[in-house]
């Protein structure tokens, strides 16, 4: 695991995102901020199944690209096939050029892991249509060389909500607070997922959003942290990229939630009550197997929590419960999560109605559940996820 110092550096108010290669990291990958055709693009290994990863923060951000590249390099040790990354993308015409030089350069697959590179991978797989591409997040693929991957994360943000409700109410608090880093589907159903959890524990929480548009942002993460807690905000529930806003909260002697990787808890594990994170180590090892045995084509897939691809920490496998999680709290978390692990209560569950908005609307009525179009946002989606959850105080920016 990366050392503590690490993470805290990359939380640095004054971080620059600039950082020295470590022994792992191999040729090929940039230096955030770079332009792109400052971006140096690696080579594959000649005669092994060589993986190329683009990604949109620095892997040394203790949070999304983080966690992804502790799955880049399970995959090489596991499988032997050889990786590289090229790291700190802008998603937009930089990741279209990074995207199309990779493919370029011969490698057998190429992993583009943000939501915006959806279209740079869509135009780099009809241009090359030799190549593999798989995109995660998103829902586009084509049924032939590009494909999509993600996960049940909204089931882990019901569990942390549930968690973050618990820990206000024993407290005698009642005010949550949400980083989102833009108005997506992806991110407003993860808070709504919250929201939906923090209301089992504690019906009377509510939670305020801000808005920080970006993933990857230390300096912005922390001040909306900052803000929410200013706010009242007595439990601060992160979707971005960092665990600055854990420390945040450490800070002022309040609590947190962090996202991404397992480790998020780490900079101060005294006030961080969980981490929903990814596990993508297993996920990525499947999907080149079934490459290699000529037996994937590029679709959508959604995987649910009994995948593996999902996790919370402290409550997974030889994990124990962060001490500040009620012991009430702990014990309807872990048998909830035995039920998602099982497959008997899924995404569609979470999100079961009756369901209100924030605007005392009825979304879905009681009985009825929401379909995965809806929870994407996806064309034809009756009940799209663009709106916003009962209790959570705020709206969705309006569409420019």
């Amino acid at each position: 695991m990366r050392p503590l110092t690490l993470l805290l550096l990359v939380l640095s108010l004054t971080l620059s995102c600039k950082r020295k290669l470590e022994p792992d990291v191999k040729p090929g990958s940039a230096s955030p901020g770079a332009g792109a055709a400052a971006k140096s693009i690696p080579q594959p290994r000649p005669g092994t199944f060589s993986v190329a990863f683009v990604y949109v923060g620095p892997i040394g951000d203790g949070g999304w690209t983080y966690a992804h590249d502790l799955g880049r390099r399970e995959l090489e040790r596991v499988l032997k096939v050889s990786t590289a990354f090229v790291e700190s993308v802008a998603e937009g015409a930089e990741a279209e050029q990074v995207i199309r030089g990779l493919a370029r350069k011969g490698f057998d697959l190429v992993v583009a892991t943000s939501f915006g590179y959806m279209d740079a991978v869509e135009a780099a797989a009809r241009a090359f249509p030799k190549t593999r591409f798989v995109h995660i997040s998103g829902h586009k693929s084509n049924g032939q060389n590009f494909g999509n991957l993600f996960g049940a994360m909204e089931s882990m943000k019901f569990l942390a909500g549930m968690i973050a409700g618990a820990r206000a109410k024993a407290d005698g608090q009642s005010k949550l607070g949400y980083i989102a880093p833009y108005p997506i589907p992806e991110v407003v159903r993860l808070g709504n997922a919250i929201m939906l959890g923090a209301r089992r524990t504690c019906p009377e929480c509510t939670m305020e959003i801000r808005w920080i548009n970006s993933w990857f942002d230390p300096t912005r993460e922390r001040e909306a942290a900052d803000s929410l807690i200013k706010a009242g905000a007595h439990v601060v529930v992160t979707g971005a990229d960092t665990p600055g806003p854990i420390l945040a909260a450490k800070d002022a002697g309040k609590w947190a939630i962090g996202y991404d990787s397992q480790n998020a808890c780490q900079v101060a594990p005294e006030r961080c009550l969980t981490t929903p994170y990814w596990d993508w180590g297993p996920v990525y090892i499947e999907l080149v197997k079934r490459m290699q045995a000529g037996s994937w084509r590029g679709t959508s897939e959604y995987l649910d929590v009994a995948s593996g691809i999902v996790g919370l920490h402290g409550f997974m496998a030889k994990q124990s419960v962060p001490a500040g999680v009620p012991a009430g709290a702990a014990a309807a978390v872990k048998e909830l999560l035995a039920k998602m692990r099982a497959g008997s209560f899924t995404r569609f569950d979470v999100f079961a109605g009756p369901l209100v908005d924030n605007s005392g609307r009825e979304r879905l009525p009681a009985g009825a559940k929401l379909t995965q179009q809806d929870l994407e946002g996806l064309e034809g989606c009756k009940v799209c996820m663009g709106w916003l959850a009962q209790g959570i105080v705020g709206q969705l920016p309006a569409k420019k």
